[in-house]
């Protein structure tokens, strides 16, 4: 075991500036411990949020929430207001993990969660996430979880999250703490980056800056939907899922919000789709043709060849719950 010291910070204020080189900030650590046992992460300090004011859900004067990094998955998902208004969204928590995990899971902690692919997690294979210029063994590997969309030649890993697939469908904005003292609010769009030939660097987040809180805009009309497809009924990452919100009037979609996990190295969102849908009046082959845009760059890698039109199936099918 790698030693590492121990910070328990009163306030945010003092979490940041605890900062530094090989420094992880720790709430339930459902995903850093995992990592840290198998020495993929080996951080020389880590600073425990857990105790920090951040655990409330609140209601914003503009109609939306406010959620605290701390809040546990399963009230999150249990919230009231969550279960009424961002029904996708309580759907996404409740298909992920399980229910004792839930319960140590955070807000803040699920949208960072690393990539579950096999190379990442063994130190003994080439990773260039893990080990940066050490090379990509899923590339040529067993690939089956891996991504199809948004890859490069250094990485195709996958984004885990059932979580993150619905903030971005409901437009969330991301609020963190820098260690120089400012806010800043981050919209979940531009929050998380491609792979490029940096693959290790995941998201837009400076070193030490911690997310206090995740923001939802005022409910949107329509139905909502979570539907993910995975190997086994319960605790098991996506395949792929969809995070849909869709409205219909007059006989037409007058709005539509999608986001897709398991194809990509973030969660998914493509505004051509929503774009090729809006002003329609439902369809198969509407919904289609909505598919193809979304997988015309798509590129199976051979395991995960299968993806694609699984992909165009679930998609089909959840626009037509949608649109009933």
């Amino acid at each position: 075991m790698k030693t590492f010291t121990y910070e328990k910070p009163a306030s945010v204020e003092e979490a940041v500036g605890f900062v530094g080189a090989g420094t992880r900030f720790i709430a339930g650590g459902t995903n850093l411990l995992d990592l840290m046992k198998l020495q993929v992460e080996t951080p020389d300090k880590l600073v425990d949020i857990s105790r920090l004011d951040l655990a409330k859900i609140e209601d914003t004067d503009n109609g939306g929430l406010l959620i605290g990094a701390l809040v546990p998955n399963s009230d999150l998902a249990a919230d009231t207001r969550v279960r009424e208004k961002y029904e996708v969204l309580s759907r996404a928590l409740l298909a992920g993990a399980s229910g004792q995990l839930r319960n140590k899971a955070t807000t803040g902690g699920n949208l960072l969660q690393r990539t579950r692919c096999y190379y990442f997690y063994d130190p003994a294979m080439a990773c260039n996430k893990r080990a940066p210029g050490s090379g990509c063994s899923a590339i040529g590997g067993y690939n089956r979880i891996l991504a199809i969309l948004g890859t490069s030649e250094h990485c195709i890993a996958t984004h885990p999250g059932d979580m993150p697939v619905a903030m971005r469908a409901l437009d969330a904005t991301i609020i963190t703490l820098t260690p120089g003292g400012d806010r800043r609010r981050i919209s979940i769009h531009d929050f998380y980056r491609l792979p490029g030939d940096t693959p290790e660097i995941e998201t837009v987040l400076e070193p030490g800056e911690l997310i206090t809180h995740v923001e939802l805009p005022a409910p949107v009309a329509g139905k909502q939907l979570y539907r993910k497809v995975r190997d086994r009924a319960s605790y098991a990452f996506a395949l792929v899922s969809v995070a849909g919100l869709v409205s219909v009037e007059n006989g037409t979609i007058a709005t539509a919000q999608l986001a897709f996990g398991g194809l990509g190295p973030m969660p998914w969102r493509d505004s051509r789709v929503e774009e090729s849908l809006i002003g329609k009046a439902p369809s198969d082959e509407i919904f289609a043709a909505a598919a193809d845009i979304l997988l015309a760059d798509a590129q199976g890698f051979g395991s995960n060849d299968f993806k694609i039109p699984l992909m165009k199936r679930t998609l089909i099918a959840c626009l037509r719950e949608l649109t009933a």
